[in-house]
């Protein structure tokens, strides 16, 4: 498994569709905008892109194992 693993194999994204990290870190994000609705107000966009990813980068390293 790779970063670069579709998240939806089946070819209706073919190779231009999101990857598995992307989709993992899309629903960290949308976890992270419910239980804390007042994170985006107190810091940057970015900065909840990166949590979000960080989480992805956990689950896909939790795959791994």
């Amino acid at each position: 498994m790779s970063d670069e693993e579709q998240a939806f194999p089946d070819g209706l994204l073919n190779e231009y569709g999101m990857t598995l990290r992307d989709y993992f870190a899309a629903k960290a994000m949308q976890s992270l905008l419910r239980q804390y609705p007042d994170h985006l107000m107190n810091s940057p966009a970015n900065e909840v892109a990166c949590d979000a990813y960080i989480l992805a980068d956990h689950m896909m390293k939790a795959r791994k194992a």
